[in-house]
């Protein structure tokens, strides 16, 4: 089973891929929850149980970075690191990705379980 490390916010999310490098990492970048437990991302509530029943297809040795990327407003702000950061250049959440291959899923592409499936278990 995958190990799933949940993070908050840009500096947490460098901090756990940096812990991680030389693992297979997947990380899924969601719009925050509010204090009743539900993301302000619409699209991020439908993906969610998507992601989390296919999750069983990712290798073993797999680290899940789950990343709430903050409140509307600091993800609108187009100056944020998630959308500045080289290596993401986010523009959607929810986001599903795996480190150095080129594809992302996004939005409504996080709710397709064929395309969450061929993400976790391509080489």
């Amino acid at each position: 089973m995958a190990q799933e490390i949940l993070v908050n916010g840009y500096d947490e999310y460098v901090a756990t891929a940096d812990q991680n490098k030389g693992k297979t990492i997947f990380a899924l970048f969601t719009g925050s929850k509010d204090s009743s437990g539900q993301s302000w991302c619409p699209d991020c509530v439908k993906a969610d149980p998507v992601i989390k029943r296919n999750m069983k297809q990712l290798p073993s040795d797999a680290i899940f970075i789950h990343c709430n990327v903050g409140d509307r407003t600091f993800w609108k702000d187009q100056n944020n690191g998630f959308r500045k950061d080289a290596k993401l250049r986010l523009t959607a959440v929810p986001t599903l990705l795996k480190f150095g291959h080129p594809n992302q899923l996004k939005e409504e592409q996080c709710m397709n379980d064929d395309l969450i499936q061929m993400l976790f278990t391509e080489e």
